[in-house]
């Protein structure tokens, strides 16, 4: 599945970015701590603080607002804009119901642009600019403990 299509659940969120922590562990190495006189590894405040990249999940959400900009721009008669709002006519779980895609935009595209976020969407450039100020500011970013 392509990664901007991805409906993301709390525990998937939380795979995603254990897997990158243990990727950067890696990559990074164990530091020596002089208090204790041993090797230790990274935790994970000192990995966000020495990465000043956005994490998997960041760019996940910040790739699927971009392209529902795409997509929101495009004239009504384009496939991709009559799929992105087709019904399907599924059922869905009675219990606490998994978010859609559509759910998952609606939330992002609300953290970064506010409540009128929606109508930023059709000015191209502010629509970049509004995403490029997002990830510089990290505001998707969720600390991790």
């Amino acid at each position: 599945m392509h990664h901007k299509t991805w409906t993301l659940t709390n525990r998937g969120r939380g795979q995603i970015n254990i897997f990158e922590r243990k990727v950067y562990r890696r990559i990074l190495g164990p530091v020596y701590d002089n208090e204790r006189e041993k090797w230790r590894i990274l935790t994970n405040k000192e990995i966000y603080a020495m990465v000043k990249k956005p994490s998997i999940t960041d760019t996940i959400r910040l790739n699927r607002l971009h392209w529902f900009g795409h997509v929101e721009r495009m004239e009504e008669n384009r496939i991709p804009k009559k799929v992105l709002y087709m019904n399907l006519e599924t059922t869905r779980l009675r219990r606490r119901t998994r978010n859609r895609w559509q759910d998952e935009v609606r939330d992002d595209g609300r953290l970064v642009g506010g409540r009128g976020w929606k109508e930023g969407v059709y000015n191209r450039e502010e629509w970049k600019k509004l995403l490029r100020m997002a990830k510089n500011r990290r505001i998707l970013h969720m600390p991790m403990e």
